[in-house]
C-alpha cells in the first residue's frame, strides 16, 4: 500500500501522494510554497487519524496558476423577452505535493 494522506484546503478534501499534482482553489499570494492541514496519513502500513488535524502539515510547491473552463449561465423569461447571459472562469492553483 503506497503512502498517502487526506488533506483539506478551500473547503474540500483531497487524497494525495508525494509527487502528485492537484488543482485546488486559488491560494493566497504564496511565493511557491503551500502547506495543508492533514486529516489522515498512511505511511509504511501505519494509519494515523487526526482529531481534527494531525500535527505537522503536508507541504506542496506551487507549479502554476490556471483558470478553469468557462461556465455559461443563461436565464430566460419567455413572456417578457428578458434574457441574461453570464460567463465565469474559476481560478485554480496547480500544486505538486512534496511531503506528507
Amino acid at each position: 500500500m503506497p503512502d498517502f494522506a487526506i488533506i483539506t484546503t478551500g473547503g474540500k478534501q483531497y487524497k494525495v501522494t508525494p509527487g502528485q499534482k492537484i488543482q485546488v482553489e486559488k491560494l493566497g499570494p504564496a511565493e511557491g510554497a503551500a502547506s495543508f492541514k492533514v486529516l489522515l496519513r498512511s505511511a509504511n502500513g501505519k494509519v494515523e487519524i487526526g482529531m481534527p488535524h494531525l500535527a505537522g502539515a503536508a507541504e506542496g510547491r506551487l507549479v502554476r496558476a490556471v483558470r478553469g473552463e468557462k461556465k455559461i449561465t443563461f436565464k430566460y423569461h419567455s413572456k417578457t423577452r428578458r434574457r441574461r447571459k453570464k460567463g465565469h472562469r474559476q481560478d485554480y492553483a496547480e500544486v505538486e505535493i512534496v511531503k506528507i
